[in-house]
């Protein structure tokens, strides 16, 4: 289950916001599809640079998450070890690629709502979403009293 975490609430929204303003996206390009631009904004890696990465092994995104192992240290898997220590779960990887979680896909109405996974449109509207989701997540867990209290002024 994804750890809601600040960072991860930040990139998602971040990554939302620089699609929605136009970032090239291809969901067949690695570096620039819905991993990858989730990826560039945990890493601050270019497109390019992930693309590299990732055609160091074999197979798309679900295929090499599947295949991931910590202790490896292959090219990608320093993506992923970056994208875990956010908050995300391999399987939070694999669903993300095809916009899949049942939990966001309830989020946005419906179980059996099918989005595209090579649309924009519903790339943003699914990483806002679970953008949304872990923010509920993480505010019960947040000291209000400590956020809320007002500092004294100086003297």
């Amino acid at each position: 289950m994804t750890r809601p975490t600040p960072e991860l609430i930040a990139a998602l929204r971040a990554t939302a916001l620089k699609l929605h303003d136009g970032a090239t996206y291809a969901w067949s390009r690695m570096g620039s599809c819905n991993c990858g631009h989730l990826a560039q904004t945990l890493t601050g890696l270019s497109s390019a640079s992930i693309q590299s990465l990732a055609h160091e092994s074999a197979g798309d995104w679900r295929e090499q998450t599947e295949g991931y192992c910590g202790d490896t240290q292959l090219p990608l898997h320093l993506i992923f070890d970056a994208m875990l220590q956010a908050g995300m779960t391999t399987e939070d990887i694999i669903h993300l690629e095809r916009l899949s979680s049942p939990v966001v896909l309830r989020r946005l109405g419906s179980t059996s709502l099918l989005l595209d996974y090579r649309s924009r449109a519903d790339v943003i509207r699914y990483m806002n979403a679970w953008a949304d989701l872990l923010e509920e997540a993480l505010l019960p867990q947040l000291d209000v009293s400590q956020a809320m209290a007002v500092p004294e002024p100086v003297a």
